[in-house]
């Protein structure tokens, strides 16, 4: 996949963390045979003077989403876990930004975008496109996605470099993106 980045570029790799790949709390089938394909992406960014970006779930030991509080998901990425850390196949930069979401024990949050700061930062820095990809296609990485063009960025998401939880729900959720302006690279 040939994308060509430029300075005005971020990637923005959605949370590629050992408890959403094989073996992990609430693994995405396939999310682990992800990473060849998102570490060329992340060199090629790297390469062309383009951000690199990669967002995390960072949850409280008793996150709200979590199932024994009522949420929807096991518990998952709690903080300063082995869950909660990036695969360690994850070829990141130093300089990448990192970004943590879901913070708090009383919310939840999907986007990297929600309650993270992450659009003005990308705004102050001259950041025109968002390019997306990891996990999972059919939760944080479609909330990412749509946050990222309601904040204005042109967004191309990178499918063959997303997996679903629902695989059989992949196809909907980019006719969603598409049918909300983003570009989706297949």
């Amino acid at each position: 996949m040939h994308i060509d980045y430029g300075p005005n570029d971020a990637l923005l790799v959605v949370d590629m963390q050992n408890d959403f790949c094989e073996g992990g709390a609430l693994a995405v089938a396939g999310g682990r045979s992800l990473l060849p394909g998102i570490n060329a992406e992340i060199a090629a960014a790297d390469a062309a003077g383009a951000m690199v970006v990669a967002s995390r779930d960072w949850h409280p030991v008793d996150h709200a989403s979590f199932s024994h509080r009522g949420g929807t998901w096991p518990p998952h990425c709690v903080q300063d876990t082995h869950g909660a850390a990036f695969h360690p196949d994850l070829a990141l930069p130093g300089e990448a930004i990192r970004v943590s979401k879901a913070t708090a024990f009383d919310v939840d949050a999907y986007s990297a975008f929600d309650a993270t700061g992450l659009a003005g930062y990308l705004n102050e820095r001259g950041i025109t496109r968002v390019v997306i990809c990891g996990l999972a296609l059919d939760v944080c990485v479609r909330a990412t996605a749509l946050d990222a063009r309601r904040a204005g960025f042109a967004t191309l998401l990178l499918a063959p470099l997303s997996a679903a939880v629902e695989p059989d729900q992949a196809e909907a959720c980019l006719a969603e993106l598409e049918h909300a302006g983003v570009e989706v690279r297949r």
